[in-house]
């Protein structure tokens, strides 16, 4: 069976009429029945039933003519994503646990100005999430984590602590604390619990989630809980500050994550960009800003480090 015959035969069966179903296609008569019998005889089953002025489809025919229009649709759509595919621009698929930071957009542009025909398509989703990604090749890199950003609480603006330069932990006793879904970002939660015990207390959790920074912030402006966020994760909205936290100062570590041996140059590029990035803004700078709260066994500081899948 060819593609050809199937689209002479739902034009014959339109037409209804041999003659002008074979100038709609640009060929003669005798040409366009010869292609309409070995059709029939392909499948063995007789699509039409015709005479010297009449022709009409039989019910195999007209049922057939219903899979025939579908299959003609198909292969166009085909040929047309085919197309667009080979006239489109690369793309790089980026995972992040929250939009509102504005780490992996800063890497990026970076990216970009070097690739300026480079298209991203950024998903929101969890760590654990962006390794099964990852390891099942449908993510390119994913952005965890910021190496060694300086970590501080989100205060409504008029609270009692919004007036400090830096906010001792111990301070956050008694406060409700927003946490992070456990599925985005169960490490996160982990880093920060464990540098609440280190400051001698087990904080009160808020009794909710929320799905991204931006709207904790706005739990935060309600006076309803208190968020603890790094510095480039710090959402700009009224009535809420962000100050950074002290005694311990506390730097939480993160992360890009790529498959090993993922060698492509936009891959490459983007591991590049948040190596210099990491150097130029003191990322990798461990001794900035006071001692450093214990991090958990699943917080280890890393620099941009390979997910090997």
């Amino acid at each position: 069976m060819e593609f050809r015959q199937l689209r002479f035969f739902v034009t014959l069966a339109e037409e209804l009429h041999f003659g002008r179903a074979a100038a709609r296609e640009h060929i003669v008569q005798s040409a366009l029945s010869q292609q309409i019998q070995r059709l029939e005889r392909e499948l063995s089953v007789l699509l039409l039933n015709r005479s010297t002025h009449h022709v009409e489809l039989t019910p195999a025919g007209a049922v057939f003519l219903v899979e025939a229009r579908q299959l003609l649709a198909h292969a166009e759509r085909a040929t047309a994503i085919a197309r667009r595919a080979a006239r489109c621009a690369p793309t790089l698929r980026v995972g992040i646990v929250d939009a509102s930071c504005d780490l992996m957009p800063r890497i990026v542009r970076a990216v970009q100005e070097c690739h300026p025909d480079l298209e991203v398509h950024q998903l929101e989703v969890g760590v654990p999430e962006q390794l099964r990604l990852l390891a099942e090749s449908q993510l390119d890199v994913g952005f965890g984590r910021a190496v060694l950003a300086p970590l501080g609480v989100v205060l409504p603006a008029a609270h009692r602590l919004a007036s400090l330069a830096a906010v001792p932990v111990a301070m956050l006793a008694g406060e409700p604390l927003l946490l992070s879904p456990e599925a985005q970002a169960p490490e996160f939660n982990q880093f920060v619990l464990e540098m609440c015990r280190s400051a001698g207390f087990t904080p009160t959790l808020y009794p909710g989630t929320v799905g991204s920074i931006r709207a904790g912030s706005g739990l935060v402006a309600q006076s309803r809980c208190v968020l603890c966020v790094p510095a480039s994760c710090a959402a700009a909205l009224p009535d809420i500050v962000w100050k950074p936290l002290a005694e311990p100062a506390a730097q939480y570590p993160w992360s890009v994550l790529w498959r090993a041996g993922d060698h492509s140059d936009h891959v490459q590029a983007v591991v590049g960009s948040a190596r210099r990035l990491s150097g130029e803004l003191g990322w990798l700078d461990g001794t900035t800003g006071g001692a450093s709260a214990p991090a958990p066994a699943s917080a280890q500081v890393l620099a941009p480090a390979q997910v090997q899948v």
